[in-house]
């Protein structure tokens, strides 16, 4: 891996060069969001990282390792999330809107990784194995959706897969017009989800 192979290098070597292994994953995923992961080749990373290519490839066998750990910053904020206790006991739609609202900070503190790992296309390995542990998180929280259903604490007149989809298609369009810099907090944009989308979801009894 990249940042493993980094981090052993002498900190001597790693000063010369400008660069510590959290700031090369750093860069390189800015690349990869502006040019595309395809459209980026090794010289377009040197040169954001000012360094040669063979400087890189003293780390690392290709840009496909960066991506990878790139990937696993996004998706493992996600899992950590869907593995909580929080994300797993209690009432349905409690759940949900924890998981919800936990998504969007997960979004907003990893705006970069997550805004690539959305434009995966599974063009590589690297990439059809992150889209699949995409997919494992949508069935997670289609699972809750129809908990919440049978409950009764939601409408049981909308397909749970339909709302999954609309719902985290709503979370993760964030990351086409959210600037930090200029933007609400993780908690104001999640209460105004929750505030619209919950609200025509609840069903009233619970």
């Amino acid at each position: 891996m990249i940042i493993d192979d980094m981090a052993t290098s002498s900190p001597t070597r790693q000063r010369r060069r400008g660069h510590d292994p959290e700031s090369v994953l750093s860069i390189a995923v800015g690349v990869f969001n502006e040019r595309g992961y395809d459209g980026t080749s090794m010289e377009d990373l040197a040169r954001a990282l000012g360094v040669t290519k063979s400087a890189i490839y003293y780390h690392v066998p290709g840009k496909e390792q960066l991506l990878a750990r790139a990937l696993d910053r996004a998706l493992d904020g996600l899992f950590e999330m869907v593995t909580d206790e929080r994300a797993l006991s209690g009432a349905a739609i409690d759940r949900l809107e924890w998981v919800v609202r936990q998504s969007v900070r997960i979004l907003v503190d990893r705006l970069p990784y997550v805004t690539l790992l959305l434009r995966v296309r599974g063009n590589s390995r690297t990439e059809r194995a992150a889209l699949e542990r995409r997919r494992e998180f949508d069935r997670f929280i289609s699972g809750l959706v129809k908990e919440a259903a049978e409950e009764g604490s939601i409408r049981a007149d909308v397909d749970p897969g339909l709302v999954t989809r609309l719902l985290f298609g709503s979370v993760n369009s964030i990351t086409e017009w959210y600037q930090p810099a200029r933007g609400a907090s993780a908690d104001a944009l999640s209460d105004a989800l929750l505030k619209m989308t919950f609200d025509g979801l609840r069903s009233g009894v619970a």
